[in-house]
């Protein structure tokens, strides 16, 4: 049977490790449809896996990357047929499912979406899942009937890349943005993005007070824990704030005053399982909203072979934006 190229993660005595390697192709897992895949991306999730940093995989060995963006290849599924060009996103990819760091993957077809007019595999993968997280978090804000006129809206974690991406998105639909990092270096970065105001991490660290000052009308939260607890308290009366990191930690040392004193809506956003048709509406406003001038501003490339390093500095706060992994 023949082989590709690909980044598994092994485990042993000492605990996991990633390498290069080839990987058999009659060892991939169900799935009815096979495609070659063109291209991928650096995520946080994949740092944690390939460094071992976190227990993200659950089963072994596990080809990583949970997302990839290429070209159907077999096809046993009726929405698909060889030559489509297509996005994967998600759906325990790199965790329970052999991922996208290969030459090769095969998937169920209803986690597929397809590649909207306009945009290159390159360019999905400059977007991925972090760009497509950060169109979530902006659909669920407009859907509680956040808009521009509300007030400025936070992001955390804004040199990252939802943020960088959520801050893109936000500056072209008319809203005042702040920026908050720990990387003051960025600031010049983050403005060239659209960010109106950039202010450093420690303005939402330590203590946490049940009602803060009133800071923002909505917020993009990248970071969680004791950040999300702050910027939940210096929300405004009837403002949202969307949760999609957990970078600093799972936890939420906070209260429930600002839900039931100022009616805060915290607004969970999940882009692993979500449904095809909000997968769909959110590659779409992508590709017709998303400054491609900007996207190329964050993005980086690197290939197979740099995967692992670049999973190292991601997890060790050194990559800004987005990262493109090259395949084959």
């Amino acid at each position: 049977m023949p082989t590709f190229k690909a980044i598994v993660i092994t485990k042993g005595e000492g605990g996991t490790s990633a390498a290069l390697t080839d990987f058999d192709e009659q060892d991939l897992m169900e799935g009815d449809v096979t495609f070659r895949v063109e291209w991928s991306t650096v995520n946080y999730k994949d740092g944690l896996a390939v460094t071992g940093k976190a227990p993200v995989v659950r089963r072994f060995p596990m080809i990583a990357g949970i997302d990839g963006a290429g070209t159907v290849e077999a096809s046993g599924h009726p929405d698909w047929k060889p030559g489509d060009k297509v996005i994967l996103n998600g759906w325990g990819c790199g965790e329970t499912h052999l991922g996208t760091y290969a030459e090769r993957a095969r998937v169920k077809g209803d986690w597929l979406v397809p590649l909207p007019d306009g945009l290159t595999a390159r360019d999905a993968m400059a977007i991925g899942t972090a760009g497509y997280t950060a169109m979530l978090a902006v659909m669920a804000l407009e859907h509680k009937g956040i808009k521009p006129d509300a007030g400025p809206v936070l992001v955390t974690g804004a040199a990252g890349g939802v943020g960088s991406i959520a801050v893109a998105l936000l500056s072209g639909l008319g809203f005042t943005v702040i920026a908050s990092t720990g990387r003051p270096q960025e600031a010049g970065y983050l403005e060239e993005l659209g960010a109106n105001q950039v202010i450093d991490r420690a303005e939402l660290g330590g203590q946490v007070r049940p009602l803060a000052k009133e800071r923002w009308a909505a917020a993009v939260d990248c970071v969680g824990s004791s950040t999300l607890a702050n910027v939940l308290s210096m929300t405004r009366y009837g403002g949202s704030v969307a949760a999609c990191g957990l970078a600093a930690g799972m936890d939420l040392p906070g209260s429930v005053a600002p839900f039931i004193l100022r009616g805060v809506s915290l607004l969970g956003i999940d882009s692993v399982m979500a449904p095809s048709y909000l997968r769909k509406q959110a590659w779409n406003r992508l590709q017709a909203g998303l400054d491609r001038q900007k996207l190329a501003r964050i993005t980086s490339e690197t290939n197979l072979a740099g995967v692992i390093e670049a999973g190292r500095r991601i997890v060790d706060g050194q990559i800004r934006g987005r990262v493109v992994v090259k395949i084959g």
